[in-house]
């Protein structure tokens, strides 16, 4: 039986990338073709790619994205923080959306996406700072997001009252074609703009006990606090126009993830 191998080493990759649903990391790769040599080992064309290194597979990959550039395919291999896939390039989107017009998903609002930048720039971020920067309730568009995969709990913050702290998730990475956060336009110079914060509530302050435990029962209702008085301004802040955000339009350069194919 032949020595040789049984395919060039580019084309076994192109045909994992083909064939899989989602991106292939190098490990993956790797795993694979030492997973085929072990169940092909009488079989020296197969079992040759066993002990295949990380640098030839990244060779092959490279090997691939040239031939489909200079052949002018549809198709390109994109890397992103999970691995290498191969997708369809968006400028064949509008073909593609009456191929799958049921997975065609309603396009992130104005206030989604500047919500989603601002995650995506200064995360883990809490929901009060968001607030404070976009001057808004989020509560709607953290929402929709957080459907939409693209952020996650992060954890909570070590402020007084332990807020949840929000950050963008592996499917936000592969939906926008991003290796690392460091892919974000302007991402450096964007991350050093001075943004407002949420106040952050003072420490609750022991109080002293009661000297009876009937006080509170003998205080008349005239005396109590008032409620009528409390101003409309917590409900009126919600209608606040959002300022505008100068790195929503970074995010938006790199296009919004529904758009991509």
């Amino acid at each position: 039986m032949s020595d040789e191998p049984a395919f060039p080493l580019h084309r076994i990759v192109e045909s994992l990338l083909f064939a899989s649903q989602k991106p292939i990391s190098s490990k993956e790769l790797a795993s694979i073709f030492k997973g085929a040599a072990d169940t092909a080992k009488d079989n020296p064309s197969i079992a040759c790619y066993a002990k295949v290194k990380r640098d030839q597979l990244e060779e092959a990959i490279q090997e691939l994205e040239k031939e489909y550039a200079d052949t002018g395919r549809s198709f390109e291999v994109r890397e992103s923080a999970a691995g290498w896939q191969l997708v369809t390039k968006a400028d064949f989107s509008p073909w593609l959306r009456q191929l799958f017009p049921e997975n065609r998903q309603a396009r992130l609002s104005a206030p989604a996406m500047e919500t989603l930048a601002i995650i995506a720039y200064r995360q883990p971020i809490t929901r009060g700072d968001l607030e404070a920067v976009r001057g808004v309730a989020v509560d709607g568009v953290m929402q929709t997001i957080l459907d939409r995969g693209l952020i996650r709990i992060a954890g909570r913050s070590d402020i007084p009252g332990r807020p949840l702290l929000y950050e963008t998730t592996q499917h936000f990475m592969e939906h926008f074609g991003l290796k690392t956060l460091d892919d974000l336009p302007n991402a450096s110079e964007l991350r050093k703009i001075a943004l407002p914060k949420a106040e952050v509530p003072e420490p609750a302050k022991a109080t002293e006990p009661a000297a009876e435990d009937t006080t509170a029962a003998e205080v008349p209702a005239a005396e109590s606090a008032p409620t009528e008085n409390i101003s409309d301004e917590t409900e009126d802040r919600h209608e606040v126009e959002a300022p505008v955000f100068e790195e929503t339009a970074a995010l938006v350069e790199i296009s919004d993830p529904d758009s991509q194919s």
